[in-house]
């Protein structure tokens, strides 16, 4: 009996031998083989099984049992991390599994300009499958995540610093991008001392950002938003209205990029030359320049200014002088800018 029971234990201790032989033959064992690197994008939450199917799919892997077996002898079954990856074909099983457990995925550029709204990081996010089609507004206006961020606002306008990020492709979602762009903001802000200058001034950060981002709206060259900044400010001071003509804009609902006295004349809250003082909140999402232009404007007693027409403007301190100037440069333009 006892003779029996060990030839028993025997054959069972060599077939789970050959069985680990048999797994890690195939485990070790190089890949396909292919030429050169293929992407392969592993989205957040995916299941074992999907992974799998996407490796196979892209020629990393043979469709094989033994991959799974392998992942379960290595204890990373569960372990693997979304990401966009760059496998080599021939990588071995147990190489692919060690690089997704690793999370040693390669990171993608997004470049947000200076001045882009809401609106148009929603495009910009989905239309680089970042995101679904309008989530980032959704999100943005959520009252929860807002809060979860620590802010005290309607919507994050303003908060979405303008700056090229670098995030992993399938890796991170949409929420964990914003907070990051949110985060960068306030690291802009603590660089330039806003909420210490702020203070002095009797200025809010939300009024500092609504401000900064008229200003990045009405010029993009960095040279003039201090004296495009000065205007306002001079203007907010004296009690005249702003009237910008990017805040009617950012009012418009579907703006056909024709902006008409009509337009000018129909109250809203964002429409500058009907109400005084600032729009309610920010109108885009500032850059550095444009931040440091309402911290450290030019100076001067300037309360008008015009385009050139060649990127430039023309900055008056009185009505007269602007409207001289609205007649040498705007000789094609029916109204003025006052």
């Amino acid at each position: 009996m006892k003779e029996s029971l060990k030839n028993i234990l025997f054959v069972l201790t060599v077939a789970f031998a050959a069985a680990v032989l048999w797994v890690w033959s195939y485990g070790l064992a190089p890949g396909p083989g292919g030429n050169g690197g293929v992407q392969v994008v592993i989205p957040p939450g995916a299941s074992f099984r999907n992974i799998e199917k996407k490796l196979v799919q892209a020629g990393i892997i043979r469709p094989d049992m033994r991959f799974r077996l392998t992942a379960l002898m290595m204890g990373l079954s569960r372990g693997l991390k979304a990401g966009d990856y760059i496998l080599d074909p021939s990588m071995s099983p147990a190489a692919v599994l060690e690089r997704l457990a690793r999370g040693s995925a390669r990171l993608k550029a997004v470049t947000i300009p200076e001045g882009y709204n809401i609106r148009q990081i929603d495009r910009l996010f989905a239309g680089q499958g970042w995101s679904a089609p309008g989530e980032v507004s959704r999100l943005a206006h959520d009252p929860a995540f807002i809060a979860e961020l620590g802010l005290a606002a309607d919507s994050l306008e303003g908060y979405l610093f303008p700056d090229t990020y670098f995030f992993v492709r399938g890796g991170q979602k949409p929420r964990d991008m914003l907070a990051a762009m949110v985060a960068q903001c306030r690291k802009v802000m603590r660089e330039l001392r806003a909420e210490e200058r702020l203070g002095a001034r009797g200025m809010t950060t939300r009024e500092f950002l609504t401000l900064a981002s008229i200003v990045e709206k009405e010029s993009g060259r960095p040279d003039e938003q201090p004296l495009i900044a000065r205007v306002f400010l001079n203007r907010l001071r004296r009690g005249m209205r702003l009237q910008a003509d990017p805040t009617v804009i950012y009012g418009i609902k579907d703006f056909n990029g024709n902006l008409t006295r009509r337009d000018l004349e129909t109250p809203g809250p964002y429409n500058t030359y009907i109400n005084k003082g600032l729009p309610p909140g920010p109108i885009c999402n500032p850059g550095r320049s444009a931040m440091r232009a309402v911290l450290e404007p030019a100076k001067g007693n300037y309360l008008y200014f015009v385009s050139r027409n060649d990127g430039s403007h023309y900055f008056s301190t009185t009505l007269a002088s602007h409207n001289r100037a609205v007649a040498r440069y705007q000789k094609h333009r029916k109204r003025k800018r006052r």
